[in-house]
């Protein structure tokens, strides 16, 4: 077989693993996206349930409501990464952002409580959603390689839970708003990075896909909600 011969076959093979690259991509981007749209039902039932039913996570006992909290969130971390390539992943998925959903209802009962909460709640989610297509928009169509944010994002994220600890004593709007408004800047980068990682083929597992994005998700909403319900709720 000539030199050419074996050129050509490897330029051949080459761009057929390319393709196949490519679509193996879009098959995880395509489950995150569908995945995470799933996640949105249990989400909801969560929060229906726990608005219904006057659900409160240790409200007396703020700071062992949080140990306990971050015990039960890492358990489930530390399940779905287990079993992410199975079908239980997906199942320990969805048991996650139902108790999401639960620890979502304060916040949603709370904001319901003004007579424009409904619309309130419906605004956050648009403007969720809003921001939610343009990183993806951006995340699949730049050429910009943005995982360089990530490891600046985590020092921003510490630095906004740090505060977010402290306030829950200091009790100070002001502080609660600005973490609010630095929070859904964050959250709304992070959704960018993760999503680009998942269309550049750093991210292989649809599942821990899903999981980062809807972590970002849920932040951004959450914020968004808390700054609507401290600047436009309406109690008359």
């Amino acid at each position: 077989m000539s030199f050419e011969q074996n050129r050509l076959q490897a330029e051949h093979f080459g761009a057929s693993s390319g393709v196949l690259g490519a679509a193996q991509r879009n098959r995880v981007l395509r489950n995150t996206y569908a995945l995470l749209a799933l996640s949105m039902v249990p989400t909801v039932l969560g929060a229906w349930i726990g608005v219904r039913s006057g659900f409160s996570f240790f409200s007396g006992s703020p700071f062992i409501g949080i140990i306990v909290f971050m015990a039960v969130a890492f358990g489930f971390f530390f399940a779905i990464d287990k079993f992410k390539n199975s079908v239980i992943g997906v199942g320990l998925l969805l048991g996650f952002t139902f108790f999401m959903g639960l620890m979502l209802s304060r916040l949603v009962g709370h904001v319901l409580g003004f007579s424009n909460g409904a619309s309130l709640v419906m605004t956050a989610f648009g403007g969720t959603a809003g921001i939610f297509a343009v990183m993806a928009t951006i995340a699949t169509v730049s050429k910009r390689d943005f995982s360089g944010m990530g490891k600046w994002l985590f020092v921003g994220f510490l630095v906004i839970f740090a505060a977010s600890i402290a306030n829950i004593w200091l009790q100070m709007p002001a502080l609660m708003l600005t973490i609010s408004a630095l929070a859904v800047l964050i959250f709304s980068a992070f959704i960018l990075v993760d999503l680009q990682r998942v269309v550049n083929g750093g991210e292989t597992n649809y599942v821990t896909a899903t999981l980062a994005v809807y972590l970002s998700v849920y932040n951004v909403f959450t914020n968004l909600l808390a700054i609507l319900g401290i600047v436009g709720g309406d109690r008359d």
